[in-house]
């Protein structure tokens, strides 16, 4: 039996519980999360949508909170995503003084991509920090730009397979040509667009980054509100975040870490 801590912090806890309730029981509604952990809905309330911004929740069509992406995966398995982070932070920094918009750096582990970094723009209207957030691949901009360099047995293999069918991963027959022709524009493009595909209101342009063996190890996106998103591109969105990724690129090759 774990002794509790004997400074525990209550508002650390009860979101804690949350996520043990919805891994064990698989649903939770708002009046009985505010009964579990013996706290106002209004405060359950806050609790449950940080889950939800992090991805640990997400709400049905019945407005029940179920386990989000976030809930049941493990670590990246990625050797030096920590070093990545501090490669591309001034980068990342950069950009989006330039652009005054967010930037964020992900990596992805399978169907999923992990937001590893933000960086914020100044604007009153912006895209929130997304760090540590977990999201389908295939939805986001950054996700896209780097599923669009794999080789198409490996794209099915992903999103068409038994495996894909049982992680609930699978893409529609329906979606599936749409999704293929997708991939190549954005490898005939050299980046991938997301217009409001993993949040209503919020639009994104990503490219993939390359190591010094041109494999992918990442990607960059800048996401703006969806109404600013027309203008940001026009006066040199592409330009800016592949000149970006050229510089960091170059950091990343030149790292004994990376090369190794």
């Amino acid at each position: 039996m774990q002794k509790r801590p004997t400074y525990s912090i209550e508002a650390v806890d009860n979101a804690l519980q949350l996520l043990q309730l919805l891994r064990d029981g698989g649903a939770l509604r708002l009046k009985e999360a505010a009964a579990e952990l013996g706290v106002a809905p209004s405060t359950a309330h806050r609790l449950l949508a940080m889950l939800v911004y992090r991805g640990f929740a997400v709400q049905d069509e019945t407005r029940r909170y179920v386990p989000g992406p976030a809930m049941g995966v493990g670590p990246a398995g990625l050797s030096w995503t920590r070093l990545l982070r501090t490669v591309a932070q001034p980068h990342m920094d950069l950009l989006s003084g330039q652009l005054n918009e967010t930037v964020n750096l992900m990596v992805r582990v399978g169907t999923k991509v992990r937001f590893l970094a933000t960086a914020e723009g100044n604007n009153l209207l912006r895209v929130g920090d997304r760090q540590g957030t977990v999201m389908p691949a295939n939805k986001t901009s950054g996700g896209k730009a780097m599923l669009a360099e794999l080789e198409l047995p490996t794209i099915e293999q992903l999103f068409r397979s038994h495996s894909a069918e049982t992680g609930g991963d699978t893409i529609p027959d329906s979606e599936y040509p749409a999704f293929l022709r997708e991939m190549e524009a954005i490898r005939s493009n050299g980046f991938a667009a997301n217009f409001e595909g993993t949040e209503e209101g919020v639009s994104a342009l990503g490219m993939a980054l390359h190591n010094v063996h041109g494999q992918v190890v990442g990607a960059l996106s800048v996401a703006t509100p969806a109404t600013r998103f027309r203008s940001v591109f026009d006066a040199g969105l592409v330009a800016a975040l592949r000149e970006s990724c050229r510089q960091l690129e170059i950091d990343i090759a030149a790292n004994p870490a990376e090369r190794s």
